[in-house]
């Protein structure tokens, strides 16, 4: 079983440790001083107040590692995009592509069964490359939950959290994901399989929606972006979010609004993703986590006002720090 974890950042670097010390054939991409360090160091991971660290192949070229049996992807959306013709070498006949990212992924109407069956999203896939040089039929939703961080070069500190929610396009259990499972839990994560995973993809999606956008215009930590007044704000974006989901016929109970308000609410001094990229001088990830609700708002004739303020905002402030 042969596995290539592409992106060994907080969360690549995370699984790639763990699915390796569970004893599975583990490669990594990489590049710049996380990849050198890798190189001479191994990949160190502190986690429960424990230490581990595991030398394990690694490259910023897949030609060197060759097909494999899962490819598991944990760049952000942009730059899967960007990777598209990286991913060739590493793909066999029958490998499958993990999308254990944010926001929502390039396959989304990929045997979704609604009339928008076959589109794609130019918000996340411009051009449809994706979808063309990857192959749909290769994907499986993964739904990241885990809260990791580079805190230097080749090391991951894991924060919290270990499930990993995955599920087949057409919800079915094929072997394929049945394996993946066995691998993760193997590995010591959570995994449960769902029959639905675009609902677990859109529950996440409803807070990244307003908690990225709003920390990075105002650098404000998640429990005071969820109260007061910027929680109005958090909760127009949601329900307009809400709205979207229910056109494309995905139903997720109304309280989980006040719910995902609350739990948010209790990680006092937690910077959001965005920020972090903002203050790191790292490329934000805007499109799949907010261009996109309003790119499907337009495609179900919802309307977004909330989202599409956020979203100019959002985007004019990457464009002046360079980095959208």
């Amino acid at each position: 079983m042969k596995i290539c974890v592409f992106g060994a950042g907080a969360i690549g670097g995370y699984m790639a440790v763990e699915i390796a010390s569970a004893g599975y054939d583990v490669c990594v991409i990489a590049r710049g001083s996380h990849l050198e360090a890798i190189k001479q160091n191994g990949l160190t991971l502190h986690i429960n107040g424990q230490v581990k660290n595991i030398r394990l192949p690694a490259s910023d070229n897949p030609a060197d590692f060759g097909p494999q049996d899962y490819v598991i992807c944990t760049l952000k959306a942009h730059q899967s995009l960007e990777s598209v013709n990286q991913f060739a070498p590493l793909l066999g006949p029958d490998t499958a592509m993990v999308t254990a990212m944010n926001g929502i992924p390039w396959w989304y109407f990929y045997k979704e069964g609604g009339k928008f069956e076959g589109s794609h999203l130019e918000s996340v896939d411009a051009g449809a490359k994706q979808w063309n040089l990857i192959g749909p039929e290769r994907a499986i939703g993964c739904v990241v939950d885990p809260a990791c961080e580079v805190i230097a070069p080749g090391v991951i500190r894991h924060e919290k959290f270990n499930r990993f929610i995955i599920g087949e396009p057409d919800g079915t259990e094929s072997e394929r994901v049945k394996t993946l499972q066995k691998i993760l839990i193997d590995a010591g994560f959570d995994a449960p399989i769902r029959n639905a995973i675009r609902w677990n993809v859109w529950l996440k999606l409803w807070g990244n929606v307003c908690f990225n956008p709003i920390s990075a215009l105002t650098h404000a930590p998640l429990d005071t972006i969820t109260s007061g007044a910027l929680g109005e704000v958090c909760r127009r974006a949601m329900y307009e979010t809400k709205a979207v989901t229910e056109a494309l016929n995905v139903f997720i109970p109304e309280n989980m609004i006040e719910r995902r308000l609350t739990v948010a609410g209790k990680a006092v001094g937690h910077k959001m993703s965005m920020l972090q990229d903002l203050e790191r001088n790292r490329s934000m990830e805007i499109d799949a986590l907010v261009t996109v609700v309003h790119e499907l708002g337009q495609m179900t004739g919802i309307a977004t006002p909330t989202v599409d303020t956020l979203l100019a905002l959002v985007q004019e402030r990457g464009r002046q720090a360079g980095l959208y």
